[in-house]
């Protein structure tokens, strides 16, 4: 087994687990929880494996799991965010990790990130981007990704079976005040079904929160199969796989990812 193989395959390493992502997601308490994350971590790894040795962007690193758990094969990494906070505390965290460094998302305006990244992933983002900001946010990727680069997306299935299933370990975990279950924005049944049903066009109305200075979406009502469109007005999709079933169309999913590069 190829050492990105290996890697691919690990389990998160219990140093790592002290962030806020893998304490409440991967450490979580519901197993089922805790297992279809592990899975999404894997399936990010396996895809970034084959791109070992390019400049790495995570964008919207969060607390930094994947960055540290996929270092040894990135000799150049970047984690993006911005919440200030999540990137001072990644700092102190991964003070160790002499290849891995953190800054906040705005400071990648810098002409000096012009085409600098080979590989680009941006996980769990867009879903909570309102739409005048989606196509600025891929803009801006396109123009951070080297030439001859990927760019790896991934973005939570909030559609078909697999919503309701989501929609019921939500309420059982929300009942059960694991992580913050119990404070998401729920469905009205008219709404839940017709998500259940969605095709590339369906839409509902989507709550906005306060973020930063401005606002974003939650899960609620966001439909991946609308995002396909953005996408490939800058990028062409290569690849399309799911977690933690890579396979059924995504019915039985609760992630896809997009393998993009930029446009010829």
């Amino acid at each position: 087994m190829s050492r990105a193989q290996h890697l691919a395959e690990s389990e998160v390493p219990e140093q790592l687990m002290q962030g806020h992502y893998a304490r409440k997601q991967l450490g979580s308490r519901s197993r089922i929880i805790a297992w279809s994350h592990r899975r999404r971590l894997r399936m990010a790894a396996r895809l970034a494996a084959p791109y070992a040795g390019q400049p790495l962007l995570d964008y919207g690193c969060g607390d930094g799991t994947f960055l540290a758990q996929i270092s040894p094969l990135f000799p150049d990494a970047t984690g993006a965010d911005a919440d200030a906070g999540q990137i001072d505390e990644c700092r102190k965290r991964f003070a160790n990790l002499s290849r891995v460094s953190f800054i906040a998302t705005r400071d990648l305006a810098g002409s000096n990130y012009d085409r600098r990244f080979g590989l680009i992933c941006c996980m769990e983002v867009l879903e909570h981007c309102i739409d005048a900001d989606v196509d600025y946010l891929l803009e801006d990727l396109d123009r951070l990704l080297a030439p001859g680069g990927a760019i790896i997306i991934s973005v939570p299935i909030e559609i078909g079976p697999a919503l309701i299933g989501k929609e019921l370990l939500r309420a059982i975990a929300g009942r059960r005040r694991i992580g913050d279950y119990q404070y998401r924005d729920s469905y009205r049944w008219g709404e839940l079904m017709r998500m259940a049903r969605a095709g590339a066009a369906t839409v509902i109305a989507r709550p906005t929160h306060p973020f930063g200075t401005g606002v974003a979406h939650s899960h609620k009502g966001f439909n991946w199969r609308r995002l396909r469109s953005p996408i490939e007005r800058r990028f062409v999709i290569r690849d399309v796989r799911f977690s933690p079933f890579d396979g059924f169309a995504g019915w039985l999913s609760s992630q896809v990812w997009f393998r993009c590069e930029r446009l010829p």
